[in-house]
């Protein structure tokens, strides 16, 4: 933030003279910074933010990934070329993007360096670019480990995690007992810490699940070893951050789950360990709300989800698997197949409460091109009761009935339009009901998996003018 500090105060019956003995002191303040663009999932994950963060990068100077770990993953098509990023932001493609790994974010050092290794040998710059905070937390062995016992103990009630190590390295994290990014550099200060660490991980490992101790000296041999590759990726992402909005550089802040997964504010307990709202970029980045002018929702044209949990539009029938596989929804990371559901309105327009969207970013709408009669959740009925807000109670809403608008389909392939005018009335009249429904306006809509199948339905530039202009 670049501030000028001007000499005549703005407020005050003398030319703003300050009472004496006040410690308060008033300037106006000249704002030449561009604001930063936060993308945030609108359902359950898997929305296709790798391709809208992709897409509007072009523009960009940083992308910044702010929370997450190695649980989600981005699919970009270039192209004829697929790139699947886990942990490095979708800005890599970019030669003038720096991709940065934010405060919040929880990295596997072993993860990292296999993508950065994938990237280069594909002709990109990964190594020199990437820039981690020195704040991240990180995914040790004992974390992975944990996961999957954890997972397999909770039997038919597991959550569905990825066995990634991620809700355990969070769960460090919250009792201070994590080791950070930054302790890798310090072998003193990394083997403390990881001694410490595993006198409580081993005596889970053996009372509790029956298994035995982890080595202090292997895992740090490994973990040190990884240090060495990464020295060159440490930094200070929250100066580096605030050095470029000072610059007029634009930042897109990046998430990597979606609304419904968040920790406070998705479907507890079937969440992500950390925060994938907008609030959860302020933190997860460094940055304050003043930062910030634009939220953009990402959201599928249905909606999909993986692993447990309520899901009130669900499909079981013919028209799901259909919708499965003209979608390939199985996850980037995992492979594992995704549940399929019409969209759900009332998830929406949460979605926009929580985050304050001022944009929706409409993909897969393609998909839907197989089917003559589209359904949209315009709202829950349980008990009698329709409820057109997400509901009070856990319990009501994984009982919850949706409410049914019918849609006429359009029965064409739209993916070679590059006109949104072009479009089939039928699909752009469905567009217009989801946009009503959600509240919040649809400015880019996809319609294939590329960059250019992506349609702009309203002109609206992603960098705001400059302060002045």
């Amino acid at each position: 933030m670049v501030r000028q500090f001007l000499a005549s105060p703005v407020w005050g019956p003398a030319a703003g003279v300050v009472p004496e003995g006040s410690a308060l002191r008033h300037f106006r303040v000249k704002d030449d910074s561009v604001p930063a663009t936060i993308i945030v999932g609108a359902q359950w994950g898997d929305e296709g933010k790798g391709k809208a963060t992709d897409l509007l990068a072009d523009t960009t100077d940083l992308v910044v990934r702010y929370q997450g770990g190695n649980n989600a993953g981005h699919t970009v098509i270039v192209g004829d070329q697929v790139f699947k990023l886990h942990l490095i932001p979708s800005g890599i493609l970019y030669p003038h993007v720096t991709p940065v790994i934010g405060d919040g974010v929880v990295v596997d050092p072993e993860v990292m360096l296999e993508e950065l290794d994938g990237l280069e040998a594909r002709g990109l710059d990964a190594f020199a670019r990437v820039k981690i905070s020195g704040n991240a937390h990180v995914i040790m062995p004992y974390h992975r480990e944990l996961d999957l016992l954890t997972e397999r103990r909770l039997g038919k009630a597991k959550l569905g995690t990825t066995k990634r190590g991620i809700g355990p390295a969070y769960a460090d994290k919250a009792a201070r007992i994590g080791l950070r990014f930054q302790d890798l550099f310090d072998e003193k200060i990394f083997r403390q810490k990881l001694e410490a660490a595993l006198e409580h991980k081993n005596e889970q490992l053996a009372k509790i699940y029956n298994r035995l101790p982890m080595n202090a000296d292997e895992i740090a041999e490994e973990y040190l070893g990884y240090a060495e590759r990464l020295r060159g990726t440490l930094t200070d992402t929250t100066d580096l951050i605030h050095t470029s909005l000072e610059a007029g550089r634009h930042i897109i802040l990046e998430g990597a789950q979606g609304t419904l997964l968040d920790l406070d504010h998705g479907t507890y307990p079937f969440v992500t360990s950390s925060n994938p709202v907008a609030g959860g970029a302020l933190t997860g980045a460094g940055l304050g709300p003043r930062h910030v002018d634009r939220v953009i929702g990402i959201t599928k044209a249905y909606v999909t989800r993986v692993g447990a949990g309520p899901f009130p539009t669900e499909l079981f029938d013919e028209v799901g698997e259909r919708m499965t596989d003209v979608g390939g929804e199985y996850g980037t990371t995992t492979g594992r197949r995704r549940r399929v559901g019409w969209f759900d309105a009332v998830l929406a327009r949460y979605a926009n409460r929580v985050n304050g969207f001022t944009d929706i970013f409409l993909t897969k709408l393609d998909v839907l091109s197989e089917f003559e009669t589209l359904k949209v959740a315009t709202a829950y009925r349980h008990d009698g009761e329709e409820f057109h807000n997400f509901p009070p109670h856990q319990s009501i809403f994984h009982h919850a009935e949706p409410v049914w608008t019918d849609v006429p389909g359009w029965g064409t392939d739209i993916s070679e339009v590059t006109r949104y005018d072009d479009l089939p009335r039928e699909a752009r009249d469905y567009v217009d009901l989801l946009e009503e429904q959600a509240e919040t306006p649809i400015t880019w809509v996809s319609v294939g998996p590329k960059r250019s199948q992506t349609l702009i339905r309203r002109d609206v530039p992603l960098v705001p003018p400059a302060a002045g202009s």
